[in-house]
């Protein structure tokens, strides 16, 4: 949709004009979007390592032999219960 035109002989009406910023709030502006900028990236890489050495750590943990006796005692011991 257009704008209406403006009746003959008048002169036609001016946009408002935007509201004026000043100086200091433009460079806070720019320096809050310069402080993001590639902060995502390292923080999913970071915890991408940190996910990987804690599954390492635990896969090590779990297939180690004193939880793996461990166990192999608890499910012997309840299915002895339940005979």
């Amino acid at each position: 949709m257009t704008a209406p035109l403006p009746a003959p002989g008048t002169a036609p009406r001016e946009p408002a004009a935007a509201p004026v910023r000043s100086p200091l709030r433009r460079r806070w502006t720019r320096l809050q979007e310069a402080a993001e900028a590639g902060m995502s990236t390292a923080e999913y890489a970071v915890g991408t390592v940190a996910a990987c050495a804690f599954a390492a750590v635990l896969h090590r943990v779990v297939t180690g032999d004193s939880i793996v006796s461990g166990l192999t005692d608890l499910v012997d011991a309840a299915l002895a219960t339940l005979s």
